[in-house]
This record gives C-alpha cells, sequence and structure tokens, in this order.
C-alpha cells in the first residue's frame, strides 16, 4: 500500500504530530503509517482523510501487483 498522507499534509501545513492530535494517535503511527509499515484500521483510515479533507481512495493507494493477487484469491 501507498500513502499520499505526507502530500496532503504539507497542503495544510500540518506536521506529523499535528496531524497525529487531529486523530488522536502517537506522532509514530503517522511516521509508520507514511513509510508504509502500518496498515490503518478503515476507521483511523477515516479519520486521516477527513483531517486532510480528502478521501480515503484519495490518500491511501494500493499497488497494481498487490490488487493483482488479491482478486485471484476471490
Amino acid at each position: 500500500m501507498y500513502t499520499r498522507m505526507k502530500e496532503f499534509r504539507a497542503r495544510f501545513g500540518y506536521t506529523q504530530a499535528d496531524l497525529a492530535g487531529r486523530v488522536g494517535v502517537r506522532r509514530e503511527t503517522i511516521v509508520f503509517l507514511e513509510k508504509g509499515k502500518y496498515n490503518p484500521s478503515l476507521r483511523l483510515a477515516r479519520q486521516i482523510s477527513q483531517a486532510l479533507g480528502t478521501t480515503i481512495d484519495e490518500l491511501f493507494l494500493f499497488d497494481d501487483e498487490d490488487n493483482t493477487q488479491e482478486n485471484s484469491e476471490i
């Protein structure tokens, strides 16, 4: 999964700590999300997307390889 959180944070001038405070998590959680080392719960993804004025689909992207594998398992 790829995230555009850093890009959207920059639009608002938010630091990682600012965003973390807005959604009620630690700054380290934002760091891990931005590095792709942590996948958020649906609730957290929604809170972050709302705080950044966008949608979950615009903020969190899946690469084609992951989608192909997931679709073949269905």
